[in-house]
């Protein structure tokens, strides 16, 4: 071979590798590059990471507190069951509570209607017929504190039956303080 062929051919592999260390350099440079992003997602990745990790601890925290403050539904039933018993033994003592009071209340009801029916026979009998044969003339009087019918007549110069019947009082020892009656006027006053 020629020297100058030979030359030309370390110039063109010379050349070649210029080219080939050129282009070396911008892939290592790429390289670097695409690592050096990676790296960089790779950190926002852990980041991510760390935070899910915290909020997965603090639900895990809340779902235990929750399952204490919920009761189950083997926990209610047994719970309406206690309450259903309790009411039942509740019923029959309130049962036994009210029909001891009824019984109470009516032998005191009774003892009561006994003591009025008592008083009712020794009161003089109630008067329910009234004679017109009283002085249709005669002047008001407002019973006053102390009156009795016997002395409201003898005030007014009247007859105690005149009053009643003009009245109609069927019991003279129920006039009340306040009350007005006619008092008939006897002919001649």
């Amino acid at each position: 071979m020629s020297l100058r062929i030979i030359f030309a051919s370390c110039l063109l592999l010379g050349a070649t590798g210029k080219v080939v260390a050129q282009s070396s350099q911008v892939e290592m440079a790429n390289l670097r590059e695409d690592v050096r992003g990676l790296v960089q997602r790779v950190g926002e990745l852990s980041l991510r990471v760390e935070q899910l990790e915290r909020e997965n601890g603090d639900l895990r925290q809340k779902t235990a507190a929750s399952a204490q403050a919920y009761a189950t539904v083997e926990q209610l039933n047994s719970a309406i069951a206690e309450l259903n018993q309790t009411i039942k033994a509740g019923d029959a003592a309130t049962a036994e509570r009210a029909a001891a009071q009824i019984k109470r209340l009516g032998d005191a009801t009774n003892a009561a209607l006994d003591s009025l029916a008592k008083g009712m026979a020794t009161r003089p009998v109630v008067q329910t017929t009234f004679s017109d044969n009283y002085a249709k003339e005669g002047v008001s009087y407002t019973v006053q504190k102390g009156d009795t019918l016997a002395l409201i007549a003898k005030k007014n110069g009247a007859r105690s039956q005149d009053i009643i019947n003009a009245n109609k009082i069927s019991d003279p020892s129920r006039i009340m303080v306040g009350q007005t009656l006619f008092i008939p006027t006897p002919a001649g006053k």
